[in-house]
């Protein structure tokens, strides 16, 4: 009865204030600031380079990057909608706020669009014998571009985008409108909205992961178009839950430096989060290592250049670090319990984690093109990969502070709430 009392005694009252703490203006300041200088830095390495190619290469990188953060938010937002758990009621507003930077995407995307002819083989060639006589294309591109020829076209590209943002805009419409009816409610309604957001989020999750492996094989994978895989979209699919965990995590602790986060993130839900970024650092090696173990095994001459073109010319240096950086270092770290209980440490995991993710688009995008492919080598072009992506973080940054700042940043009729707002030893 004493302990009962004492725990009660302790249990903390969620603040009054649940709007976004004035910390979250920094940081939109801050990351307009840094998008200007790359921009910038990106615009004097063209000039040095004499040429927009690495420019635009870079630039699929950075969109790919924050693609995977608003629609992977949105994947999470409805992840978390069929699963429930305690985590949800602190992921929920920034998973929110990271689904409505879509607009921001789609202008990226737009930028692939006028472009696509420098990025997309396919795109450029529009006569496949005379490019291949001319020496531009080789048999096997020749071939598969001309079987392909159906889906891969310039029309197709622009269609299935359209589509496919148009699919995940009604999703992000309906789930952040959603949010807001249920916020006006009253607890004692909850079980409707749980089953509502339920029957809304479960579909979602299958078409989410469809469109998501359209728009990626459209996006990355074309490329090259003689390459093929089939767990191609589930790479990515695991990929963006591996970053955007990172990236909610990272959001998590640094609001926690005012209220309400202050509050409400306890060390339990801290390293629950912790434990559940593992497991898709796991998931996410597992399927990257068992997609090069059966093509390297079956050692077939339509499969293995691609993995070639990564590996030779002093490629296999990025793909050793790759490997180090991407999961070993990710997948060693967090298997201390301390470590995912103490806040400073799991932040800079996080953004390993985030960096650790970028290495490795820079590895899958560069080697598709011809002057690149089994030929690591410098240039101010080169230096593009990081000048670009840096802008366009730096501004999807900025684009997501404005978007988190316009909702209270918790759920006050959420059920978890007085749970996770007691003190963490209440249950031991």
């Amino acid at each position: 009865m004493a302990h009962e009392n004492h725990a009660a005694s302790m249990t903390k009252t969620l603040p009054a204030e649940l709007g976004a703490p004035l910390l979250i203006d920094a940081w939109q300041t801050r990351a307009l600031m840094v998008g200007g200088i790359f921009a910038v830095v990106a615009a004097v390495l063209a000039l040095l380079d004499h040429s927009i190619d690495h420019v635009l290469r870079a630039w699929v990188l950075g969109l790919v990057l924050t693609f995977g953060w608003a629609v992977g938010g949105l994947a999470l937002l409805m992840v978390q909608y069929c699963s429930g758990g305690k985590w949800g009621l602190l992921l929920r507003r920034p998973l929110e706020a990271m689904s409505r930077t879509l607009p921001l995407i789609f202008v990226y995307w737009v930028v692939v669009v006028i472009f696509m002819k420098k990025l997309y083989i396919w795109a450029a060639v529009t006569d496949v014998g005379a490019a291949l006589k001319s020496g531009w294309i080789n048999e096997a591109q020749a071939h598969a571009i001309e079987f392909k020829r159906p889906m891969l076209n310039p029309t197709a590209f622009i269609i299935t985008g359209i589509v496919c943002f148009a699919i995940w805009g009604f999703y992000v419409w309906r789930l952040n409108a959603l949010g807001i009816e249920r916020d006006s409610d009253s607890l004692s309604n909850t079980p409707f909205w749980i089953k509502k957001l339920e029957n809304i989020s479960g579909p979602g999750i299958v078409v989410y992961s469809l469109t998501m492996s359209a728009a990626v094989i459209y996006w990355v994978m074309s490329m090259d178009p003689t390459w093929y895989s089939s767990v191609y979209g589930l790479l990515f699919l695991v990929g963006q839950g591996y970053s955007v965990l990172a990236l909610s995590i990272l959001v998590s602790i640094s609001l926690s430096r005012a209220e309400p986060f202050r509050t409400l993130l306890r060390t339990t839900e801290q390293h629950d989060l912790g434990k559940f970024t593992l497991a898709f650092v796991m998931l996410n090696i597992y399927l990257a290592f068992s997609q090069f173990l059966i093509i390297w095994s079956g050692n077939l001459p339509e499969e293995i250049p691609w993995y070639l073109d990564r590996i030779r010319g002093h490629w296999g240096i990025i793909i050793t670090l790759d490997f180090v950086f991407h999961w070993l270092i990710p997948f060693t770290l967090l298997l201390s319990r301390d470590l995912k209980r103490n806040k400073k440490r799991l932040v800079r995991v996080c953004q390993w984690m985030l960096f650790a993710k970028a290495f490795d688009l820079f590895w899958l995008i560069e080697p598709n093109f011809k002057d690149a492919a089994r030929n690591l080598h410098f240039s101010f072009g080169i230096l593009e990969y990081i000048a670009v992506p840096a802008a366009m973080v730096a501004f999807w940054v900025a684009f997501f502070c404005m978007q988190l700042k316009s909702r209270p940043l918790v759920q006050t009729n959420d059920p978890h709430l007085a749970e996770i707002l007691e003190p963490e030893h209440v249950h031991a």
